[in-house]
């Protein structure tokens, strides 16, 4: 596992004014994983993440038995960021039965009557689980802020300054009530460069199996990339708390950007001090006799279990 202060390079501080221009999106040159150049990069990511699977599957399974806390994950990025990919390769050894995982499209009507964080409540990971929001709630302050015309304007008005402070807040308030109650919020922006989604876009459209990935609409959202970068960095600047942190992850290099990911997951997940749960004496006491009763069935001769006595009546 990698050590704390270089977990700490990628996470920003309360308070910070972020400029993603600042951020490297690039891992490889300055690596933060171990050496230089591609290769040793791509070697050393993978042997961590291998390393970090099992270490999150031993991670969730004490979570799972403690039934105390739980975990919410959250992902955001440009299209072709690799959100879909991450979420695949890190949690690929987890039990399954303790991982939920939600992606979020354009809202009902249903749910456009309802403030704007209802239906992501309803999808939050219970004590003992692992919960990944594959985009969230922070899309009501990034798409809809890139394009007003999405909200509903008899509802809430035009948009102004003042609307998107109240809906940090609002964010703010919500994950800090999830924090008090037990859950861990770790949330993941996979910063990715321009030019990068360009070549990652050419690679969907020259590849069959992967050509069903690409819209028009995807070139679309591409022309608003500055705004995009803009909201990102108003969002995070304003929602990167103590307890709900943000954590800016170069993401030009897939490899790289997943094994941060799981670095960061197992490691806040082993700071929780989680603890099996603890038995009584009288517990203790029938696990004792439990055990008796096991180990005397073990020494009986095999197959004196399942015969009949001799005078027991014929089934035939």
């Amino acid at each position: 596992m990698l050590k704390q202060e270089k977990i700490d390079l990628f996470r920003v501080k309360p308070g910070t004014k972020v400029k993603l221009k600042n951020y490297s999106t690039d891992s490889v040159d300055d690596n933060p994983v171990a050496g230089e150049g591609e290769q040793m990069a791509k070697e050393s990511a993978t042997a961590l993440l291998e390393e970090n699977r099992a270490n999150l599957d031993a991670a969730q399974e004490l979570l799972y038995a403690s039934d105390t806390r739980a975990v919410l994950l959250i992902f955001q990025a440009m299209d072709a960021a690799g959100k879909d990919g991450t979420i695949r390769h890190v949690m690929s050894g987890v039990n399954p039965q303790g991982c939920q995982v939600f992606s979020f499209k354009q809202p009902s009507v249903e749910e456009l009557d309802h403030d704007f964080l209802w239906r992501y409540a309803k999808s939050l990971p219970e004590c003992g689980r692992i919960g990944i929001f594959n985009r969230s709630y922070y899309e009501d302050v990034l798409v809809v802020k890139v394009h007003p015309e999405y909200i509903p304007t008899p509802k809430f008005g035009t948009p102004d300054k003042r609307f998107w402070e109240k809906r940090y807040q609002d964010i703010n308030s919500f994950e800090k009530h999830l924090a008090r109650n037990g859950t861990l919020i770790l949330k993941f922006f996979l910063h990715m460069s321009k030019e990068e989604q360009r070549k990652r876009f050419l690679t969907r459209i020259d590849d069959p199996n992967k050509q069903w990935k690409f819209s028009e609409g995807d070139l679309a959202e591409r022309e608003h990339w500055k705004d995009y970068q803009h909201v990102y960095e108003d969002a995070i600047s304003a929602t990167s708390t103590k307890k709900s942190p943000w954590y800016i992850i170069p993401a030009d290099h897939k490899h790289v950007a997943r094994a941060l990911v799981s670095d960061i997951i197992v490691s806040a997940i082993n700071g929780m001090n989680l603890q099996y749960p603890k038995i009584s004496s009288e517990q203790r006491d029938k696990l004792a006799i439990a055990k008796s009763k096991l180990e005397a069935e073990g020494r009986r001769p095999a197959g004196n279990a399942s015969q009949p006595a001799a005078d027991s009546p014929s089934l035939g």
